[in-house]
């Protein structure tokens, strides 16, 4: 993991502010999701990307009737 050398403090609401420079070098825009993880005692917060309902993949998912579906499961689907 890469440090930034950036150190915020947590508000008494329990929020952080991430700067400005890093949002635009992350590409994530006002309102955009993060998704929260935790590995050991560090937290971890990642660009939130709706994945497949069947198999968890994220990657080439596209939504179909409310969910998300990757591209093997709708291939794997139509053969049925």
């Amino acid at each position: 993991m890469k440090s930034t050398g950036i150190v915020r403090r947590i508000d008494s609401l329990g929020r952080v502010v991430l700067p400005i420079e890093l949002r635009r070098m992350m590409d994530i825009e006002e309102n955009a999701s993060l998704e929260i993880f935790v590995d050991g005692d560090e937290i971890v917060l990642k660009k939130y990307q709706p994945a497949c309902i069947f198999c968890g993949e994220a990657k080439d998912v596209t939504p179909y009737q409310g969910r998300n579906i990757c591209a093997a499961c709708r291939k794997a689907i139509a053969a049925l």
